[in-house]
Protein backbone atom coordinates (compact mmCIF):
# COMPACT_ATOMS: atom_id res chain seq x y z
CA UNK A 1 0.00 0.00 0.00
CA UNK A 2 1.81 2.98 -1.32
CA UNK A 3 -1.22 5.20 -1.96
CA UNK A 4 -3.92 6.34 0.20
CA UNK A 5 -6.33 8.91 0.86
CA UNK A 6 -5.16 9.77 4.09
CA UNK A 7 -2.79 12.43 4.48
CA UNK A 8 -0.06 12.18 7.10
CA UNK A 9 2.19 14.78 9.28
CA UNK A 10 5.23 13.24 10.47
CA UNK A 11 6.35 15.25 13.72
CA UNK A 12 9.46 14.88 15.12
CA UNK A 13 11.19 16.92 18.77
CA UNK A 14 14.90 17.66 18.61
CA UNK A 15 17.35 18.92 20.46
CA UNK A 16 20.85 18.88 19.98
CA UNK A 17 20.58 16.58 16.92
CA UNK A 18 23.46 17.61 14.87
CA UNK A 19 25.17 13.97 14.44
CA UNK A 20 21.65 11.96 14.18
CA UNK A 21 19.58 14.37 11.88
CA UNK A 22 21.31 13.48 8.80
CA UNK A 23 20.36 9.90 9.69
CA UNK A 24 16.76 10.88 10.20
CA UNK A 25 16.15 12.14 7.51
CA UNK A 26 17.78 9.68 5.04
CA UNK A 27 15.24 6.98 7.04
CA UNK A 28 12.51 9.42 5.68
CA UNK A 29 12.83 9.46 2.44
CA UNK A 30 13.27 5.95 2.48
CA UNK A 31 9.75 5.63 3.36
CA UNK A 32 7.59 3.23 1.18
CA UNK A 33 4.41 5.61 1.77
CA UNK A 34 5.51 9.08 2.31
CA UNK A 35 4.02 11.74 4.99
CA UNK A 36 2.65 14.76 2.95
CA UNK A 37 4.65 17.12 5.95
CA UNK A 38 7.39 16.95 7.92
CA UNK A 39 7.39 19.09 11.28
CA UNK A 40 10.74 19.30 13.14
CA UNK A 41 10.67 21.44 16.09
CA UNK A 42 13.67 22.28 17.27
CA UNK A 43 13.69 23.16 20.95
CA UNK A 44 16.48 25.36 21.25
CA UNK A 45 19.82 23.23 20.32
CA UNK A 46 23.33 25.01 21.20
CA UNK A 47 24.75 23.03 18.35
CA UNK A 48 24.57 22.66 14.47
CA UNK A 49 20.96 20.90 14.84
CA UNK A 50 19.25 24.08 12.72
CA UNK A 51 22.90 24.21 10.45
CA UNK A 52 21.96 20.74 9.65
CA UNK A 53 18.20 21.12 8.30
CA UNK A 54 19.23 24.12 6.19
CA UNK A 55 21.49 22.02 4.51
CA UNK A 56 19.45 18.68 4.34
CA UNK A 57 15.79 19.72 4.12
CA UNK A 58 15.36 23.98 3.14
CA UNK A 59 14.97 22.88 -0.50
CA UNK A 60 12.41 20.02 -0.10
CA UNK A 61 8.68 21.94 0.70
CA UNK A 62 7.39 18.75 2.73
CA UNK A 63 9.82 19.54 5.37
CA UNK A 64 9.04 22.57 8.04
CA UNK A 65 11.23 23.72 10.88
CA UNK A 66 9.39 25.11 13.28
CA UNK A 67 11.82 26.62 16.36
CA UNK A 68 11.30 27.51 19.59
CA UNK A 69 12.75 28.44 23.40
CA UNK A 70 13.94 25.11 25.14
CA UNK A 71 11.78 23.04 24.65
CA UNK A 72 10.81 19.70 26.23
CA UNK A 73 10.23 16.41 24.31
CA UNK A 74 6.23 16.36 25.36
CA UNK A 75 6.47 20.36 24.24
CA UNK A 76 8.03 20.00 21.09
CA UNK A 77 5.70 17.66 19.56
CA UNK A 78 2.67 20.06 21.51
CA UNK A 79 4.27 22.28 19.10
CA UNK A 80 4.45 20.36 15.86
CA UNK A 81 1.17 18.82 16.26
CA UNK A 82 -0.70 22.18 16.58
CA UNK A 83 1.50 23.43 13.50
CA UNK A 84 0.05 20.35 11.74
CA UNK A 85 -2.41 20.52 8.27
CA UNK A 86 -3.37 16.94 8.15
CA UNK A 87 -6.12 15.09 10.84
CA UNK A 88 -3.20 11.84 11.06
CA UNK A 89 -0.09 12.46 12.95
CA UNK A 90 2.88 10.37 13.17
CA UNK A 91 5.26 10.78 16.02
CA UNK A 92 9.01 9.44 16.20
CA UNK A 93 11.95 10.73 17.68
CA UNK A 94 15.40 12.03 16.36
CA UNK A 95 17.94 9.69 16.96
CA UNK A 96 15.85 6.77 15.86
CA UNK A 97 16.25 5.04 12.52
CA UNK A 98 12.98 3.72 10.97
CA UNK A 99 12.40 0.67 8.75
CA UNK A 100 11.19 1.54 5.17
CA UNK A 101 8.16 0.67 5.81
CA UNK A 102 7.15 2.25 9.17
CA UNK A 103 4.87 4.48 8.36
CA UNK A 104 2.93 1.96 5.37
CA UNK A 105 2.54 -0.53 8.27
CA UNK A 106 0.93 2.47 10.50
CA UNK A 107 -1.34 3.59 7.74
CA UNK A 108 -2.23 -0.17 6.78
CA UNK A 109 -4.19 -0.48 10.39
CA UNK A 110 -6.22 2.37 10.31
CA UNK A 111 -7.13 1.28 5.94
CA UNK A 112 -8.12 -1.89 7.70
CA UNK A 113 -9.46 -0.67 10.55
CA UNK A 114 -11.26 2.55 10.02
CA UNK A 115 -12.81 2.88 13.72
CA UNK A 116 -8.92 2.91 15.43
CA UNK A 117 -7.76 5.84 16.28
CA UNK A 118 -4.46 5.32 17.36
CA UNK A 119 -1.93 2.72 16.31
CA UNK A 120 1.65 1.80 18.41
CA UNK A 121 4.49 0.40 16.18
CA UNK A 122 7.11 -1.74 17.28
CA UNK A 123 10.41 -0.80 18.47
CA UNK A 124 13.82 -2.29 19.21
CA UNK A 125 17.20 -1.22 20.78
CA UNK A 126 19.79 -1.07 18.17
CA UNK A 127 22.57 -3.64 19.40
CA UNK A 128 26.00 -3.35 18.02
CA UNK A 129 27.97 -4.53 20.88
CA UNK A 130 28.09 -6.73 24.06
CA UNK A 131 27.26 -2.96 26.41
CA UNK A 132 24.19 -2.78 24.16
CA UNK A 133 23.37 -6.07 24.21
CA UNK A 134 24.07 -5.88 28.35
CA UNK A 135 21.91 -2.29 28.48
CA UNK A 136 18.90 -4.37 26.31
CA UNK A 137 18.60 -6.79 28.87
CA UNK A 138 18.69 -4.54 31.81
CA UNK A 139 16.29 -1.96 31.09
CA UNK A 140 14.50 -2.21 27.60
CA UNK A 141 10.81 -3.45 27.47
CA UNK A 142 10.97 -7.29 26.19
CA UNK A 143 9.79 -8.63 23.32
CA UNK A 144 5.99 -10.38 24.00
CA UNK A 145 5.20 -13.53 21.83
CA UNK A 146 3.07 -11.57 19.73
CA UNK A 147 6.45 -9.63 18.85
CA UNK A 148 5.43 -6.08 20.29
CA UNK A 149 7.47 -4.92 22.62
CA UNK A 150 5.00 -2.09 24.43
CA UNK A 151 3.21 0.78 23.96
CA UNK A 152 6.09 3.62 22.26
CA UNK A 153 5.14 6.46 21.42
CA UNK A 154 8.23 7.11 19.11
CA UNK A 155 6.71 4.58 16.86
CA UNK A 156 3.19 5.72 16.54
CA UNK A 157 -0.29 7.21 14.61
CA UNK A 158 -2.66 9.27 16.52
CA UNK A 159 -5.33 11.21 15.18
CA UNK A 160 -5.38 15.07 15.41
CA UNK A 161 -8.64 14.65 17.63
CA UNK A 162 -7.20 12.82 20.21
CA UNK A 163 -4.20 14.72 21.22
CA UNK A 164 -7.14 17.55 20.98
CA UNK A 165 -8.97 15.46 23.84
CA UNK A 166 -6.35 14.14 25.73
CA UNK A 167 -5.21 17.74 26.42
CA UNK A 168 -1.87 17.07 24.23
CA UNK A 169 1.20 16.02 26.10
CA UNK A 170 2.63 17.33 30.04
CA UNK A 171 5.64 19.40 29.36
CA UNK A 172 7.72 18.14 31.73
CA UNK A 173 11.63 16.00 30.92
CA UNK A 174 10.56 12.04 31.59
CA UNK A 175 6.96 10.09 31.61
CA UNK A 176 5.72 12.63 29.56
CA UNK A 177 5.14 9.94 27.11
CA UNK A 178 3.17 7.36 29.55
CA UNK A 179 0.76 9.75 31.01
CA UNK A 180 -0.30 11.02 27.54
CA UNK A 181 -0.45 7.01 26.49
CA UNK A 182 -2.35 6.73 30.05
CA UNK A 183 -4.87 9.39 29.43
CA UNK A 184 -5.57 7.56 26.00
CA UNK A 185 -6.34 4.60 27.56
CA UNK A 186 -8.16 6.00 30.50
CA UNK A 187 -9.99 7.88 27.69
CA UNK A 188 -10.99 4.60 25.61
CA UNK A 189 -9.84 5.65 22.88
CA UNK A 190 -9.85 2.84 20.12
CA UNK A 191 -5.92 1.76 20.16
CA UNK A 192 -4.86 -1.34 17.86
CA UNK A 193 -1.07 -2.46 17.39
CA UNK A 194 1.31 -2.90 14.40
CA UNK A 195 4.11 -4.94 14.98
CA UNK A 196 6.00 -4.82 11.66
CA UNK A 197 5.90 -1.22 11.95
CA UNK A 198 9.43 -1.14 13.15
CA UNK A 199 11.97 1.53 14.25
CA UNK A 200 15.26 1.16 15.98
CA UNK A 201 15.93 2.86 19.04
CA UNK A 202 19.75 3.81 19.71
CA UNK A 203 20.85 3.14 23.54
CA UNK A 204 22.97 4.60 25.54
CA UNK A 205 26.83 4.21 24.39
CA UNK A 206 28.69 3.95 28.17
CA UNK A 207 28.21 3.32 31.78
CA UNK A 208 28.59 7.10 32.30
CA UNK A 209 26.11 8.56 30.44
CA UNK A 210 23.71 5.65 30.80
CA UNK A 211 24.01 6.09 34.65
CA UNK A 212 23.64 10.34 34.47
CA UNK A 213 20.32 9.69 32.22
CA UNK A 214 18.48 7.54 35.14
CA UNK A 215 19.26 9.92 37.39
CA UNK A 216 18.09 12.62 35.80
CA UNK A 217 15.16 10.59 34.59
CA UNK A 218 14.65 9.64 38.54
CA UNK A 219 14.88 12.49 39.63
CA UNK A 220 11.84 14.27 37.21
CA UNK A 221 9.93 11.11 38.27
CA UNK A 222 9.75 11.99 41.45
CA UNK A 223 9.20 15.82 40.93
CA UNK A 224 6.07 14.72 39.24
CA UNK A 225 5.20 12.24 41.95
CA UNK A 226 5.33 8.74 39.51
CA UNK A 227 7.84 7.27 42.45
CA UNK A 228 4.71 3.98 42.08
CA UNK A 229 5.52 3.68 38.51
CA UNK A 230 9.58 3.04 39.08
CA UNK A 231 11.37 3.66 42.55
CA UNK A 232 8.77 1.64 44.71
CA UNK A 233 9.73 -1.70 42.98
CA UNK A 234 13.21 -1.22 43.11
CA UNK A 235 12.46 -0.24 47.54
CA UNK A 236 10.72 -3.37 47.27
CA UNK A 237 13.49 -5.68 46.01
CA UNK A 238 16.17 -4.30 48.53
CA UNK A 239 13.60 -4.96 51.26
CA UNK A 240 14.01 -8.45 50.32
CA UNK A 241 17.51 -8.47 51.24
CA UNK A 242 17.44 -6.84 53.82
CA UNK A 243 16.64 -9.63 56.26
CA UNK A 244 19.72 -10.88 54.60
CA UNK A 245 21.69 -8.41 55.51
CA UNK A 246 21.00 -7.67 58.92
CA UNK A 247 21.52 -11.82 59.90
CA UNK A 248 25.01 -11.15 58.26
CA UNK A 249 25.71 -8.22 60.50
CA UNK A 250 24.06 -9.95 63.71
CA UNK A 251 24.43 -13.67 62.93
CA UNK A 252 26.68 -15.25 60.04
CA UNK A 253 28.76 -13.86 57.08
CA UNK A 254 27.47 -17.06 55.72
CA UNK A 255 24.07 -15.13 55.26
CA UNK A 256 25.50 -13.16 52.06
CA UNK A 257 24.96 -15.77 49.89
CA UNK A 258 21.52 -14.96 50.21
CA UNK A 259 21.75 -11.63 48.54
CA UNK A 260 24.11 -13.06 46.19
CA UNK A 261 21.56 -15.45 45.15
CA UNK A 262 18.68 -13.09 44.86
CA UNK A 263 21.31 -10.51 42.88
CA UNK A 264 21.73 -13.73 40.45
CA UNK A 265 18.37 -14.63 40.62
CA UNK A 266 17.12 -10.99 38.92
CA UNK A 267 19.86 -10.77 36.62
CA UNK A 268 19.04 -14.16 35.39
CA UNK A 269 14.90 -13.41 35.40
CA UNK A 270 15.54 -10.26 33.41
CA UNK A 271 17.74 -11.38 31.25
CA UNK A 272 15.32 -14.61 30.17
CA UNK A 273 12.28 -12.46 29.24
CA UNK A 274 14.01 -11.29 26.28
CA UNK A 275 14.34 -14.92 25.22
CA UNK A 276 11.76 -14.33 22.40
CA UNK A 277 14.36 -11.63 20.82
CA UNK A 278 17.88 -13.09 21.82
CA UNK A 279 17.13 -17.00 23.40
CA UNK A 280 18.23 -19.05 26.63
CA UNK A 281 21.78 -18.70 25.70
CA UNK A 282 22.87 -15.54 27.33
CA UNK A 283 21.68 -16.62 30.52
CA UNK A 284 24.61 -19.17 30.35
CA UNK A 285 27.52 -16.50 28.37
CA UNK A 286 29.04 -14.94 31.49
CA UNK A 287 29.94 -11.35 29.62
CA UNK A 288 26.54 -10.52 28.75
CA UNK A 289 25.13 -11.99 32.50
CA UNK A 290 27.47 -10.24 34.56
CA UNK A 291 27.55 -7.61 32.65
CA UNK A 292 23.70 -7.21 32.99
CA UNK A 293 24.05 -7.47 37.07
CA UNK A 294 26.60 -4.65 36.74
CA UNK A 295 24.47 -2.34 34.62
CA UNK A 296 21.37 -3.15 36.58
CA UNK A 297 22.82 -2.15 39.88
CA UNK A 298 23.63 1.04 38.29
CA UNK A 299 20.73 1.82 37.27
CA UNK A 300 19.24 1.22 40.84
CA UNK A 301 21.79 3.30 42.30
CA UNK A 302 21.61 6.31 40.30
CA UNK A 303 17.44 6.04 40.70
CA UNK A 304 18.33 6.71 44.05
CA UNK A 305 20.45 9.60 43.91
CA UNK A 306 18.15 10.85 41.43
CA UNK A 307 15.36 10.20 44.31
CA UNK A 308 17.63 11.94 46.58
CA UNK A 309 18.17 15.00 44.62
CA UNK A 310 14.51 15.45 43.83
CA UNK A 311 13.98 15.54 47.31
CA UNK A 312 17.30 18.32 48.47
CA UNK A 313 16.46 20.12 45.73
CA UNK A 314 13.76 22.41 44.76
CA UNK A 315 11.36 21.14 42.16
CA UNK A 316 12.03 24.00 38.71
CA UNK A 317 9.27 26.13 37.27
CA UNK A 318 10.31 24.72 34.31
CA UNK A 319 11.72 20.86 34.11
CA UNK A 320 13.40 20.87 30.86
CA UNK A 321 17.03 19.52 32.05
CA UNK A 322 18.76 16.96 29.18
CA UNK A 323 20.92 14.38 30.19
CA UNK A 324 24.49 14.58 29.38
Amino acid sequence: MKSSSLKISLVVPLYNEENSLGKLVESISRQTFQPDEIILVDGGSTDKTVEVFEELCSRNPVYKLVKTERATPGKGRNIGIENARNEWIALTDAGIKLNDDWLENLLQIVEENPSTVVVYGNFAPTVKNLFEKCAAFAYVYPQGENGIRGKFIASSLIKKEVWQKVGSFPDLRAAEDLMFMEEIERQGFSVAYAPKAMVYWQLRPDIFSTFRKFVLYSKHNVWINRQWDWHYGIVKQYLLVLPFLILTFLHSPWWLFGIVGWLLARTAKRISKHNHEFGWSAVFNPFIFFGTMFLILTIDVATFIGWIQAILQKKPDSLTETPA
